[in-house]
């Protein structure tokens, strides 16, 4: 929640102004289900999409069958997190390390695309 700011001023590729027409979505969790956040989201001419706290539990509780909605970015970690050597993080130069975070980036890839089993 605290950097919220910073990140939203830290962007580096200039977008398009949004209008009535075509406004644009921020889409964050649960995690940032505050007023303040929903503000400053606004002041910086976004829509907020924020799924309120205990929501998805309850969709759980009401609906036969209902999953819950995991975010792209939390699905990608959780399949990096496959491959020791990036969990456990044995290199000790970062230049290594980011060498083998492409490598597994790659895989991930290949993997969706039906490449590799």
């Amino acid at each position: 929640m605290r950097l919220v700011e910073p990140t939203l001023q830290s962007i580096p590729v200039a977008r398009p102004r949004p209008t009535r027409k075509t406004p644009q979505g921020l889409c964050l969790d649960k995690g940032y289900d505050y007023e303040e956040v929903r503000n400053l989201v606004r002041q910086f001419g976004y829509t907020a999409h924020i799924r309120a706290r205990g929501e998805e539990a309850q969709a759980i509780k009401r609906q036969a069958g209902f999953k819950a909605r995991r975010w792209v970015v939390e699905r990608t970690h959780s399949w990096m997190n496959r491959f020791r050597r990036i969990l456990i993080r044995w290199e000790k130069i970062p230049e290594n390390y980011l060498a083998m975070l492409h490598v597994v980036c790659a895989v991930i890839t290949l993997r969706c695309a039906g490449v590799l089993g």
